[in-house]
């Protein structure tokens, strides 16, 4: 009882240490994972992340005892139920997330078993003797007899994702030496500075982030220049606009002041400047090639001032 009592207070001990060293958890499934597998994994990890596994009775009762300085912690504990483990990081959880997931190992088909995608048997000659014929029609399998061998016509889906496997269907697969199933470590829940959140979401691109937050800038934009209140969104349109509708009321009460005197002088006399278009447009014909940064210079000039007063 000694010894049970002092690995106890050795694992609580360890995994205090790592909720306070490390910022990130990964809360891990481990079923049909081998301890090959388990030994794969830390080995690609190490230097970068460190696996802890333990009954979940015991780990519930160790980070409850810790809830005094480590309150945060209590979003783990509705995670900590069946065939799980954690995987402890402060480096980049995408990176983790993909090396946990990334070992997995190909298992034959058990009947009960749930299939994770479509199992198809394809066409192909299984080089097994005619004698086994009854096997595949049992199965809705159509064969034809090739060279004295069973042959697969055609592609048949032997069992739809997220039902079970069958026994025929399990005994057909393996028949075939179809390994459908894979097992390997799955992220269950991701903790990360207070916050609980499923794996899913790291899989989001930075490109996708920016995206959607654009999309919510305009419609926060859109809503208060709607609404006429001003928000950091909205503000610089309102800006925009209410400069518009200073040149207009300037124009339009013949108020010139220095900055729109080009702008009043080309509304007055549009035949002056429309005239100078195709001379310049001649003139451009015949300059050397060095002055034609001056003529779209004049170019611009002529858009911003329009545009401006659109």
């Amino acid at each position: 009882m000694g010894g049970v009592r002092e690995k106890k207070a050795e694992y609580f001990a360890k995994l205090r240490e790592y909720l306070e060293e490390y910022k990130s958890v990964f809360v891990v499934g481990v079923d049909n994972v081998s301890s090959q597998q388990m030994h794969e994994v830390r080995k690609t990890l190490r230097d970068r992340a460190v696996i802890l596994m333990g009954k979940n009775t015991m780990v519930r009762r160790a980070i409850r005892g810790f809830l005094a300085d480590l309150p945060d912690y209590e979003k783990l504990l509705p995670f900590v139920r069946g065939n799980v483990g954690f995987v402890f990081t402060n480096e980049s959880l995408s990176e983790i997330k993909d090396v946990i997931v990334s070992n997995k190992v190909a298992a034959p088909a058990k009947a009960g078993g749930m299939a994770p995608e479509d199992i198809w048997v394809r066409a192909v000659n299984t080089g097994m003797e005619p004698g086994k014929t009854s096997f595949f029609q049992a199965l809705g399998v159509p064969t034809k007899i090739a060279r004295g061998t069973i042959e697969i016509v055609s592609d048949v889906k032997v069992v739809e994702s997220g039902n079970r496997v069958g026994a025929s269907e399990a005994a057909l697969l393996n028949l075939l030496n179809i390994s459908p199933f894979t097992f390997g470590l799955t992220v269950v829940q991701v903790y990360d500075n207070g916050q609980v959140f499923p794996a899913t979401i790291l899989d989001i691109t930075d490109e996708e982030l920016v995206s959607h937050f654009v999309s919510a800038v305009n419609t926060v934009a859109c809503v208060s220049l709607a609404v006429g209140y001003p928000t950091l969104p909205s503000v610089g349109h309102s800006v925009v606009n209410n400069y518009k509708d200073l040149l207009a009321v300037a124009l339009a009460s013949n108020y010139i002041y220095p900055e729109i005197e080009e702008l009043a002088d080309r509304i007055e006399n549009p035949d002056k400047y429309a005239s100078a278009a195709p001379v310049a447009a001649a003139a451009s014909s015949e300059a050397p090639a060095e002055e034609a940064p001056a003529e779209e210079e004049d170019e611009s000039d002529d858009d911003m001032g329009f545009g401006l007063f659109d």
